[in-house]
């Protein structure tokens, strides 16, 4: 749409925006003047739902009246706490339901995917991740790679940018893949990339490590609850993610897991096991029944019993993206939110900062990644001191995210003024 930096128009936007509402289903942050503050943060950790204390407080309150009877008495009991939050989560990242499962946190997942999919060779035994990979997932790959006894120096295959450039093209990861095609046993990438906000081409990565009978895995921490993924459709092996951010269920809140139905009913996959992986009618049987038997699902590599109080976040949030019509409103206000961002900040021209994050609107998510050329640690303090809530990532990167369900039009252009204010 045509753009324009007056204040008048960001006020137009916000009054147009059919999901203006969603704002007031959570708590904001206040500054030192008692006023909201300019909460670009949710990249990072997403705001608070208000329903979400009501949730929390009905699980307190079983626990109190109906103490272990909760596990099958309980509002929603826990014992199956798990299954309502299937079919929303499925919603979410274009699954199946008996794809899905949330449980653990994202780098445990990731562990446990692992176990199951890096079945490394002689000739099979490289994993390629894009570079800059989230710290966490390269810890877990390269211990993975070193319990089968392999050095990350010869398994490792980084899809780095090129000299000058920020970003990783899709014709690289996919020049890589050829290369390497007789070694990988894994291609691992995020979804979006936590430093730059790159969206990758999942489907085109997908299919062209297929092809060569090359497992397909994607970090979705940065991805779910930002972007519209359709991860059946697109024929992903496998995926992890994080509930905090987009899906605002708290600091550390539960994760997900999505397995492709081909191996999520596959019970006979190698596979980390604990009792509630196994299937329910064998569960209670325990010493009885000392063989674990795997459910024909996602379900299947879940250890352990459902963790209540990092779930309940989970479910009040996601009745409100279903409330909000699901991720297709969301996209399209996002794509307004984050290009008028873009465009005010072309706009100013200034020469303090230049945006990394891919120019093209599908190439990307919720998130900016503003380069700070010089005193980047400076800025994001005036920026602070403001009334901002970013993040800064070393060494000179601000990343900022308006995010549809509670941020405004008229936030990004106070932010824009803001930011070249302090020239």
């Amino acid at each position: 749409m045509q753009f324009s930096s007056d204040e008048s128009f960001a006020r137009q936007l916000d009054t147009e925006d059919p999901l203006r509402s969603f704002r007031d289903k959570f708590h904001l942050p206040l500054g030192k003047d008692g006023k909201p503050l300019i909460y670009f943060a949710g990249n990072s950790l997403g705001l608070m739902p208000k329903s979400a204390k009501s949730v929390v407080d009905q699980e307190l309150n079983d626990w109190a009246k109906l103490g272990v009877d909760a596990h099958f008495e309980a509002k929603t009991p826990w014992y199956t706490y798990h299954e309502p939050l299937r079919e929303p989560t499925a919603r979410i990242v274009g699954a199946n339901p008996v794809e899905v499962i949330c449980m653990n946190s994202l780098t445990v997942n990731l562990h446990m995917l692992l176990a199951t999919f890096y079945r490394p060779t002689k000739s099979r035994f490289k994993i390629l991740v894009e570079d800059p990979t989230f710290p966490s997932d390269t810890y877990a790959i390269k211990t993975q790679i070193r319990h089968h006894g392999l050095d990350p120096k010869d398994a490792l295959v980084l899809a780095s940018p090129r000299k000058g450039e920020f970003t990783v093209r899709t014709e690289d990861v996919l020049d890589l893949i050829e290369k390497n095609r007789d070694s990988l046993a894994i291609v691992w990438i995020a979804g979006v990339n936590f430093f730059t906000g790159q969206f990758f081409d999942v489907p085109t990565i997908t299919k062209a490590a297929q092809k060569h009978g090359i497992t397909v895995g994607f970090d979705l921490a940065h991805g779910v609850g930002n972007v519209p993924l359709s991860m059946h459709d697109w024929n992903v092996d496998f995926a992890v993610w994080c509930t905090y951010k987009y899906l605002n269920a708290g600091s550390g809140a539960i994760a997900g897991a999505y397995l492709h139905e081909r191996h999520a009913t596959n019970t006979k996959l190698p596979r980390l096991a604990g009792w509630f992986g196994n299937d329910p009618n064998k569960r209670f049987q325990m010493q009885l029944e000392p063989e674990f038997i795997p459910v024909a699902s996602a379900d299947a590599w879940q250890v352990s019993n459902p963790p209540i109080l990092s779930m309940a976040p989970l479910l009040a949030s996601l009745a409100i993206f279903d409330e909000a019509g699901g991720m297709n409103p969301l996209r399209e206000k996002s794509l307004k939110l984050t290009g008028y961002l873009e465009f005010l900040l072309s706009q100013a021209g200034s020469k303090r900062y230049s945006v990394i994050t891919p120019s093209n609107a599908s190439a990307r998510g919720c998130q900016l990644s503003i380069l700070a050329h010089e005193h980047p640690k400076e800025l994001f303090k005036e920026l602070q001191a403001a009334g901002v809530k970013c993040d800064f990532r070393e060494p000179n990167v601000i990343r900022v995210a308006p995010t549809p369900l509670y941020n405004t039009f008229h936030e990004v252009w106070r932010f824009a003024q803001t930011l070249s204010s302090h020239e």
